[in-house]
């Protein structure tokens, strides 16, 4: 094995080498390296995190409680407090399910589950671009999986009808936003193949589409109508909502066995309950920020159409990959963007695939059509060599 400085040598040469940023948030803009810069790489989808008005309306609402700021403990000794009850119901209200369950991330949750759930006689059917968080979940658990073309439902559906008969249970596991590319899952599609089999369970994480995307805000699901199709339907709280934390949407007896069963949930510490309380205050709020959801999907519209050819091809979200290629370009590019003032970041392997190293931009309602303009403006000129701008601004809509 090499060693330590090896490795790190090899990352560095292979433009492939990450540092920890040092920044300062004030609104749409962030401060690094004494310059100001347009955020186009923050998950704040609905552009909450910075809203003045919902922290003083939250904390008014909560003068006359009180809510530590440690839970202390985890939730099957002394840390369940009546305020995370209160949360889960309103989430199963929501989606009008049977139950819901908080847990402490995303990650936690992706990590947590399937290990609970699964064995030898489980097989996991996963979309080859699902998020790291549920291969490392998958890999967790132990059990036989394989991972079928990105949204390829044909092979799926082969893989399905040759496996079936071989194993108890069959998971179908897929983002409905996919985090890179920024397209979409037909939940409708992988619903009706589960339809054909009583062995399939279909689990879906909304991590990226909670908030941003559905009338009422919750996400391809809602949108797609099939909410009550998805037996694992996993969200976060660390993205449009402005908080951090995740949640399961299942049956009750998915709920209890995952209490009795789930590791990083009987292990670990319970988020602190004003942090929770801050998290319901939000959700009741969710179907409101219908404007918010308007604002994200023009903007998304018009960067999307301009990186046609480019990565904005593929994207049906708030999630626009620009694809650069090779590592090294893509940090030059992205580097002459900051330079600009847009502050967007290189995504490089293994997080991509070798040779589709891009900028990915993820937009935020708080953004103004001015701010996308610019923008545009830019990026043409980052993709033309003689520093011109091939990409053409669309007009104000």
């Amino acid at each position: 094995m090499k060693s330590y400085n090896e490795q790190l040598t090899a990352l560095r040469a292979s433009g492939n080498l990450r540092h920890l940023p040092e920044v300062e948030h004030q609104g749409i803009w962030i401060l690094k390296e004494g310059m100001r810069m347009l955020n186009l790489s923050s998950n704040d989808y609905l552009g909450l995190a910075s809203r003045q008005d919902l922290q003083e309306e939250f904390q008014a609402s909560t003068q006359d409680r009180f809510y530590p700021y440690s839970s202390s403990s985890s939730r099957l000794l002394t840390g369940n407090f009546s305020v995370y009850t209160k949360l889960e119901k309103q989430i199963a209200r929501s989606f009008d399910r049977e139950a819901a369950l908080i847990f402490n991330s995303g990650y936690h949750a992706n990590t947590g589950i399937l290990p609970a759930l699964t064995d030898k006689q489980t097989l996991l059917l996963a979309d080859k671009l699902v998020h790291a968080s549920i291969i490392d979940g998958i890999l967790l658990s132990g059990s036989p999986f394989l991972r079928y073309r990105h949204n390829d439902y044909d092979q799926l559906e082969r893989l399905v009808q040759k496996n079936a008969c071989q194993y108890e249970t069959i998971i179908i596991l897929t983002e409905s936003i996919f985090s890179m590319d920024g397209d979409v899952a037909d939940l409708n599609r992988l619903i009706a193949i589960k339809r054909q089999y009583p062995n399939i369970l279909l689990y879906v994480d909304e991590a990226h589409a909670i908030g941003a995307r559905g009338k009422t805000g919750l996400g391809i699901a809602e949108e797609q109508s099939c909410i009550q199709e998805i037996d694992l339907l996993v969200g976060t709280f660390g993205k449009a909502l402005a908080s951090m934390g995740a949640y399961l949407v299942c049956s009750r007896t998915i709920r209890e066995y995952l209490v009795n069963t789930m590791r990083p949930l009987i292990f670990s510490t319970a988020l602190p309950p004003f942090q929770i309380a801050w998290t319901s205050f939000i959700w009741e709020q969710l179907p409101s920020f219908t404007k918010e959801r308007e604002n994200l999907l023009a903007y998304s519209r018009l960067l999307a159409e301009a990186l046609t050819g480019k990565g904005g091809e593929i994207s049906q979200s708030h999630i626009i990959p620009f694809i650069v290629g090779e590592s090294e370009d893509c940090v030059r590019k992205a580097e002459e963007l900051q330079r600009k003032g847009f502050y967007c970041l290189p995504v490089r392997p293994p997080t991509v695939p070798k040779g589709t190293s891009r900028i990915r931009f993820s937009l935020t309602a708080n953004l103004t059509i001015k701010n996308i303009h610019q923008l545009i403006v830019e990026t043409g000129r980052a993709l033309s060599p003689t520093g011109t701008c091939p990409v053409s601004t669309p007009p104000d809509r």
